[in-house]
């Protein structure tokens, strides 16, 4: 049997693995070249695709960074060559009970969120697949359970995906420039549940218009979470309490009582639940949590003013629900646009002042309207703005509502430099 690889990265290498131990011959294509070493024992082709590399080829899996556009996937569709993604591939494999976790949002804290919990009851349960571990490394490993990140790319080639238990989180536009269209992406998140059935599970959240939507054509077992108020025969808080599939935890005890927050952990819970997590190691986690870098991370306050760090928010979506969790906000944003509509960053009632940056400079501003704003080349210069025009009270928030790469190599390196100026102005003054 002969497979080709499509991508030399962390989950192409994953694939190469396993697919020799399941008795393949194998070939990993990538246009950018690569060190041999990485991809052996596997043969290795680099520069211009050729259909050729399709001849006598059994099975083809795609990492996540080719479009349904790409030559290679085009050339493979025409041939009717089976097209798997990594997802697909080790989920074959692994025989585990999982959890599999997606959204426009959030997806990253949710699943670090039942990772913890399920470690808290014991369990062996790595964070995985769009994060953490290639799950094709996980085959054959003595673990308890798994926990999957799962984008909507990965979700595109996925066929026989059968989650037991799921998260969809929200459903909001990007990767509209992979996808196509609205519609080809909301249909790649909805392979969540496709093979779903009734005795499996589907916790969403009821704050989501979208994700509230999207539901009504799911067949398993429903279960609505909220940031707000817990759904009937849902999770979230009512009162003075956190209402649990476990029982009632006091909202005081919480790590954090603001709905972004709160919406996440009822969706951790209920779903880690799920795979057997009981009340006691969902409330630890609950007190304990604290999200990942770049996440509406304190920087630090000074003279009243917060400065916050939400480099991850790289789409409208993101940057909307956290420019709304504070009341005044000087609001850093910008950078590459994806095809997303950027006009609802301006919108936002608490938002106070806007500093632009990067390619969609122009596309902010535009939008600002009535909304004081200013333009800046640098992060030096974003910050020194943002820092002329705050007064106590305000939030200096960077969320930028877009991806990175025109000014950065990631949304960390973003939210690092970020990190860097703000320190280094205020701590000198």
């Amino acid at each position: 049997m002969r497979a080709l690889v499509l991508g030399g990265s962390v989950t192409g290498r994953a694939a190469v693995q396993l697919l020799g131990r399941l008795g393949y011959a194998v070939t990993v294509y990538d246009e950018m070249p690569l060190d041999p070493r990485d991809v052996a024992p596997a043969a290795m082709v680099t520069g211009a695709w050729s259909d050729e590399l399709l001849d006598a080829v059994d099975l083809v899996v795609t990492s996540p960074g080719f479009k349904p556009s790409s030559p290679p996937i085009m050339a493979a569709r025409a041939r009717r060559v089976p097209l798997w993604g990594d997802i697909e591939l080790a989920m074959r494999h692994l025989h585990v009970p999982f959890v599999a976790v997606t959204g426009t949002n959030g997806k990253t804290t949710v699943v670090e969120m039942i990772a913890a919990i399920l470690s808290a009851e014991g369990m062996r349960a790595p964070a995985a697949g769009n994060i953490g571990e290639p799950p094709a490394d996980l085959v054959g490993e003595d673990i308890d359970a798994l926990v999957l990140e799962v984008s909507s790319f990965q979700l595109f080639y996925s066929e026989t995906f059968h989650p037991p238990v799921a998260v969809l989180l929200n459903v909001a536009p990007d990767h509209l420039d992979w996808h196509g269209s609205m519609e080809d992406y909301v249909a790649a998140k909805a392979r969540i549940f496709r093979r779903q059935q009734p005795d499996d599970t589907l916790v969403y959240s009821v704050d989501d218009a979208g994700a509230r939507s999207l539901v009504g054509e799911a067949r398993g077992r429903l279960v609505g979470v909220s940031g707000h108020e817990a759904p009937a025969g849902g999770a979230g808080p009512a009162g003075d309490g956190f209402v649990l599939p476990t029982g009632r935890i006091p909202l005081r005890e919480l790590a954090a009582d603001d709905p972004i927050f709160l919406v996440d952990f009822a969706a951790a819970a209920v779903a880690a639940h799920c795979l057997g997590a009981g009340h006691e190691a969902i409330r630890r986690t609950g007190r304990s949590f604290q999200p990942g870098h770049h996440r509406r991370t304190l920087v630090g306050t000074w003279d009243g003013v917060k400065w916050v760090n939400d480099s991850k928010a790289s789409n409208p979506h993101a940057a909307v629900a956290a420019i709304a969790a504070y009341p005044s906000v000087v609001l850093i944003a910008g950078g590459r646009n994806k095809g997303l509509d950027l006009s609802p960053l301006a919108a936002v009632s608490t938002v106070r002042y806007i500093v632009a940056i990067g390619e969609a400079a122009d596309e902010l501003l535009a939008a600002a309207g009535a909304v004081p704003h200013a333009r800046a080349s640098t992060m030096r210069e974003a910050v020194h703005i943002a820092d002329t025009v705050a007064r106590p009270g305000d939030t200096v928030l960077l969320s930028p509502g877009c991806a990175s790469f025109d000014m950065f190599s990631s949304y960390g390196e973003r939210g690092d430099v970020f990190t860097a100026e703000v320190k280094a102005r205020k701590e000198a003054a």
